[in-house]
């Protein structure tokens, strides 16, 4: 445990050994996807899609293993007995700092199959990132303005079955599916700007989550919703975990049905939009509920404890 020595020690150090980690899998992965584009044959490529994960697993240990080599962490996990890893599911989730993926992938490793990560299709032929993504599976996501679908109507509907073709391999192997619904990661002055009517969380968006269950509803087996809180690092989490200074790391993971709350066409039918907003908002809310009782919580022990003199 280095926890000990100074923070502006721990930072090159961290910093560094998370970006060779980082460096290290990227450059297995990306030969996988060349390979992937060169061999079009169905066998070879359900072979680089274990490795791939075997690639992903691998990242995931090595963070994991960081995180807790350079931090003193009480890891609180709870609502994670009825996960599988033979299941599909999506997982949403609120988003704090950049460091919520190492922290997700963690809790994914063990319990739930290898997480996605919905890309915009761009980035399919961005060097080494595009193909790199590709090799792991990542589906990629295209999405037509409404400027655009109102020049060319006929590509109403293309977006989405897009995105089925893109998620047509998963049917195949058990697979998580994440969307941060926030879009961004929560600030205090991203709240102000957003007007957001949650004391911990921004606005959640509709749209992302809906086009994933449009895309792809039929195959998950349930929603995984995941609330995370670092009650000890509030602003900068991530430099804090570089530093030395990550103490708790908080996971609720909470079985959601997939079900006629979130089955339907979001984008053509009103009155199913309307009501799957109000599910949405109201998860936000319970997420935003559990937060403030557990920051209460935590203050009222801190007042039980006793006076030493």
């Amino acid at each position: 445990m280095l926890s000990i020595l100074p923070g502006f020690l721990l930072l090159p150090i961290s910093f560094s050994l998370f970006a060779l980690n980082l460096a290290f899998w990227g450059i297995i992965v990306t030969p996988l996807g060349l390979l992937k584009l060169l061999i079009p044959n169905a066998a070879a490529h359900r072979l680089i899609a274990k490795l791939g994960r075997f690639c992903y697993r691998g990242w995931t240990r090595v963070n994991t293993g960081l995180i807790n080599l350079f931090n003193d962490v009480d890891w609180q996990i709870s609502g994670e007995q009825q996960l599988d890893k033979e299941s599909w599911y999506l997982l949403i989730a609120n988003h704090k700092s950049w460091l919520d993926i190492p922290v997700v992938s963690t809790f994914a490793a063990k319990l739930i199959p290898e997480p996605k990560f919905f890309l915009k299709d761009q980035l399919k032929w961005v060097p080494f990132l595009g193909t790199g993504c590709w090799a792991l599976d990542m589906p990629y996501m295209k999405r037509y303005s409404a400027a655009t679908l109102a020049k060319r109507p006929e590509l109403k509907g293309k977006d989405i079955e897009t995105t089925r073709k893109s998620c047509a391999k998963f049917r195949h192997a058990p697979t998580t599916i994440i969307n941060f619904v926030e879009g961004s990661r929560c600030t205090a002055q991203k709240q102000r700007l957003r007007q957001s009517p949650y004391s911990h969380l921004l606005p959640p968006k509709a749209g992302g989550i809906a086009f994933t269950l449009a895309s792809m509803g039929e195959q998950f087996n349930a929603i995984l919703d995941i609330t995370l809180i670092y009650p000890d690092n509030q602003q900068n989490i991530a430099l804090d975990m570089l530093m030395g200074r990550l103490k708790r790391v908080v996971i609720k993971a909470e079985i959601l049905a997939v079900d006629q709350h979130v089955m339907g066409d979001y984008f053509n039918d009103a009155v199913f939009r309307e009501n799957f907003q109000q599910w949405l908002n109201q998860r936000w809310q319970l997420k935003d509920q559990y937060i403030s009782a557990y920051y209460q919580q935590q203050q009222s022990d801190t007042f039980k404890q006793p006076i030493r003199c």
